[in-house]
């Protein structure tokens, strides 16, 4: 815990420089944001930090529990208002004149900031660039995350055959991710087989897994707030075009192995992105992989840095993200393949511990 609560007072002091010269306080409304900077996990909160106090507001469901969760570290205040309305006052009693906010919040929001006239200034990113580097603890809650997926998936596969529902597959998956200690899922698991999984993001249907499909899945698990991130394929035995179902999942793996082995500290996240997108163009299917390569994981399942063929930003020691390069044939079906991967000591490291071959599965 003492560690915890040291990478908390690290955050706010960085969010303190950050803004030191560009306002006299910030108002952080994102709830993610709030988590990362407090540890909260109540649904209403907002916060407004200065060079030298940490206003923490919250409405009287969340007494207790933001006097639990936060650690001492803020001045915890029950208000019963919405929007600025809430802490005005303590703007006007502070003297703050300029105020940092996050530039994801409502358009009304920012009109109801506006008229305590103050002077207002966008956020852009500031906390979401913060996130990209994790630490210690946060590495150790997203392998947790990773973990519970795993075991979840093991436990389920050898259900995964001929005669099954897309949709049945998926409650199993996420029967078992909540067994597992799972509070609540990054997103909706995928589970898409046959034509159904040229489709990068189909949803479950009452499809029946049927002879020579592919079957993708895609889930993650949870831990402490922090997710996880992983997709295999599965090739049902039978049926017709097994060769080229063989030819593109092995072309996928290969394109995996080359882009972790091009993930280091200090590169671009264009290059880790080209590393697999070149190997899928040379191999003839390049018209077939049109989402990017990755991206970061942590508190939100999507965040920086993101690997993509557009990325400018580079990778450093902390990062965690996704590789998961994928192949898509209308008609014929899809497979994607997505481990999640630490830079750690300037070097890329894998954390996902499922086999990445092929697995012909007989009925």
């Amino acid at each position: 815990m003492r560690q915890i609560a040291t990478d908390y007072t690290a955050r706010i002091k960085a969010l303190r420089r950050l803004i030191r010269t560009r306002a006299e306080a910030a108002l952080i409304t994102n709830l993610k944001n709030i988590f990362y900077l407090s540890g909260f996990t109540g649904s209403s909160a907002s916060i407004i930090i200065t060079q030298d106090r940490a206003l923490f507001f919250t409405d009287f469901r969340y007494k207790e529990q933001s006097a639990a969760e936060t650690g001492g570290l803020w001045e915890i205040n029950i208000v019963n208002k919405r929007g600025s309305e809430a802490f005005s006052g303590f703007i006007k009693k502070l003297g703050i004149k300029s105020l940092a906010f996050e530039s994801t919040v409502t358009y009304e929001y920012w009109e109801s900031l506006r008229k305590t006239g103050i002077k207002t200034i966008p956020l852009r990113g500031a906390l979401e660039n913060m996130r990209r580097v994790k630490s210690a603890d946060e590495i150790e809650r997203i392998t947790r995350a990773l973990r519970r997926a795993e075991s979840a998936f093991l436990k389920i596969k050898p259900r995964i055959k001929p005669g099954i529902k897309e949709l049945q597959i998926a409650g199993m998956l996420e029967q078992e991710l909540k067994a597992a200690g799972c509070r609540r899922l990054p997103f909706d698991i995928i589970a898409a087989s046959g034509k159904n999984s040229s489709m990068p993001h189909a949803r479950p249907t009452e499809k029946k897994v049927a002879a020579g499909d592919l079957v993708i899945l895609d889930w993650g698990g949870e831990a402490d707030g922090y997710f996880s991130d992983i997709s295999r394929t599965l090739l049902m035995a039978g049926g017709s075009n097994l060769a080229e179902k063989k030819k593109i999942y092995n072309i996928v793996k290969e394109a995996l192995g080359r882009a972790v082995a091009s993930a280091r500290s200090g590169i671009s996240s264009r290059t880790v992105d080209s590393a697999a997108r070149d190997f899928i163009k040379q191999s003839g299917y390049g018209e077939h992989f049109g989402h990017g390569t990755g991206h970061g994981v942590g508190i939100d399942v999507h965040e920086a840095p993101r690997i993509t063929y557009s990325g400018s930003s580079r990778l450093g020691n902390g990062m965690v993200f996704t590789i998961e390069p994928g192949i898509y044939l209308p008609g014929t079906g899809g497979v994607r393949i997505e481990d999640m991967v630490h830079i750690k000591d300037g070097k890329a490291e894998v954390m996902t511990k499922l086999s990445r071959g092929i697995e012909i599965v007989r009925a």
